[in-house]
């Protein structure tokens, strides 16, 4: 067997990842998809014979700064503006990315094994906890804004909602599902000067499976659900039972971003 492997340490091994590119001798090439943004890899090409595993010389390289659009922002009479479109999308109807809460980059697997502030599983975090039993406390409830995808990628006054600016969101607007340009989803109305914004129903991210898009979509806010460290608190939409609804999810889901801007 031959091929390359790679990963973010330096002299990577087939325990890491590993693209294999058939056998025998000669030149070969292989692609090196889901990479993430602005991050640094270790490649090395590989053999396995007989004799064992043989590897390259190590080449390295940094992927590329993802830029994401700026978006427009509407003003539905609100304490914040909000947002046209989702994180990573530069259309009302377009999904956009999908962030474990707290986290800033995409990835292609969304679970307690790839969490960013954890030891891998939901009671070792490392961060934002302020229960006991579910790792080191800090007592924090809101997501810092390095931790915050809006702030880190469209810089300026944006960031994630709040809990309270979510349920201002339910409470002060009208709620239509229709579909959009071919997309399901809400309309979310004022109530006090007619203005909108459109929610997609783009489901959400569990390990690498794409949950529910059509019918659902799950939009994370900056808030944690403090009395249970492992969760945060996220706005639901709902086709089936024609609803909207504040819940929250283990923050290795990977959900939806729509942010706001004072």
């Amino acid at each position: 067997e031959r091929g390359v492997v790679y990963s973010t340490s330096s002299n990577p091994t087939t325990a890491s990842n590993k693209i294999a590119s058939g056998s025998g001798t000669g030149a070969f090439t292989c692609n090196l998809t889901g990479l993430q943004p602005n991050t640094t890899y270790y490649v090395r090409a590989y053999a396995v014979n007989s004799k064992g595993t043989s590897y390259g010389e190590e080449v390295s390289f940094t992927t590329n700064e993802k830029v994401f659009a700026t978006p427009e922002y509407v003003d539905l009479g609100l304490s914040v503006k909000w947002a046209t479109c989702n994180v990573g999308a530069s259309k009302p109807e377009e999904s956009g990315d999908y962030f474990a809460w707290g986290e800033t980059t995409t990835k292609s697997t969304y679970s307690w094994s790839t969490y960013t502030y954890c030891k891998g599983s939901s009671t070792t975090l490392t961060k934002y906890n302020c229960s006991s039993g579910y790792g080191t406390l800090d007592n924090k409830t809101t997501l810092e804004l390095s931790d915050d995808v809006a702030a880190i990628n469209w810089g300026g006054a944006w960031r994630m909602p709040t809990d309270a600016e979510i349920t201002e969101l339910r409470e002060q607007c009208t709620w239509t599902w229709i579909t959009y340009n071919g997309v399901n989803g809400y309309k979310v109305t004022s109530r006090s000067n007619g203005n909108s914004i459109f929610l997609p129903a783009a489901g959400a991210r569990m390990d690498i499976r794409l949950l529910h898009a059509g019918s659902s979509a799950f939009f994370w806010t900056s808030s944690l659900r403090a009395e249970y460290s492992r969760n945060a608190w996220f706005l639901g939409l709902d086709s089936n039972n024609s609803e909207y609804f504040v819940s929250n999810f283990g923050r290795d889901y990977g959900l939806l971003v729509r942010a706001v801007a004072r």
